[in-house]
């Protein structure tokens, strides 16, 4: 089997109960957030703490490699002004620390936002929008190259974004262009949200479409970068740039695509996460992703 799937499984009470929440629905990968997502500090990890994790994770067969930990929602590393920018750029730091500590390879994140409030006028005109997205941009790969800079192994790795309200990352191009402009390649890469996909532009409902939207993705990003999956379906209809998850086949992507997904070399061994509405059925989710590998 070379395909890895589970949930963003909760970490409440100690890091450790992400990995025994993700065994309890069947799962070989998960997600989950090292520290509370909605707060700027955490507590260092105590040697019990992670004592109680190390063992969990044996005790688990899940590899560190098929498990996705993403960083706080407060953070934004393309901020236009310079103090949030700063603090978001120590919390990021921070967030790859502790990373390595747990013994993990990557950490998942959310581009940016510019936060620039364009008039009717100026949101019409593709250039000017093209200079405020690039100028944010380069923020956003400045902010990446200075949190590699500063630490060891992780790698950083960028998730598209539905493209709601001014978060960047909604397009292909967004990606490749963060990507160019990181120093150690090795220590970049994307998750791919199938939800934001959908409702950023992409269709995959059909075997035509899947396969010009993936064609699109190997040509413009390189599949080399895909380190990452987020499974979900999505409320909103294509292209309508809203990010709004839905359990799988309940939404407007529905189930073909998911079994494209799951015969796709390009998504082998690497961690793909569920992040749907209703975790009371992440496990029957987990067995119904299983039962279309071919």
């Amino acid at each position: 089997m070379a395909k890895f799937v589970g949930a963003h499984t909760s970490a409440s009470g100690g890091v450790q109960n992400a990995v025994e929440n993700a065994v309890a629905i069947g799962a070989k990968a998960f997600a989950l957030f090292t520290k509370n997502q909605k707060r700027w500090d955490a507590k260092p990890f105590d040697a019990a703490t992670l004592d109680l994790w190390f063992k969990a994770l044996e005790a688990s067969g899940i590899q560190p490699k098929h498990i996705l930990p993403h960083d706080s929602y407060l953070i934004n590393l393309g901020h236009p002004e310079e103090e949030k920018l700063q603090k978001s750029r120590i919390a990021f730091i921070d967030e790859l620390e502790r990373c390595e500590i747990l013994g993990l390879d990557r950490l998942n994140f959310h581009p940016g936002s510019h936060l620039v409030k364009l008039n009717a006028k100026e949101k019409k005109d593709e250039v000017r929008v093209q200079e405020v997205e690039e100028e944010c941009l380069d923020v956003i790969a400045e902010s990446i190259n200075i949190a590699l800079d500063k630490t060891n192994n992780v790698k950083a790795v960028i998730e598209n974004t539905a493209g709601q309200g001014t978060n960047l990352g909604y397009k292909f191009e967004h990606l490749a262009y963060i990507i160019d402009k990181i120093e150690d390649k090795s220590r970049v890469g994307v998750c791919i949200d199938t939800c934001h996909m959908f409702t950023a532009g992409y269709d995959i409902r059909t075997r035509e479409t899947y396969d010009k939207t993936w064609g699109d993705f190997d040509r413009i990003v390189g599949r080399e970068y895909l380190m990452g999956m987020h499974l979900n379906d999505s409320k909103p209809p294509l292209g309508s740039r809203v990010d709004r998850h839905h359990s799988l086949g309940k939404g407007e992507i529905g189930l073909d695509a998911f079994r494209f997904i799951m015969n796709d070399t390009r998504m082998d061994d690497i961690p793909m996460v569920l992040e749907t509405i209703d975790e009371t059925i992440w496990k029957e989710e987990i067995e119904l992703l299983y039962s279309f590998v071919n």
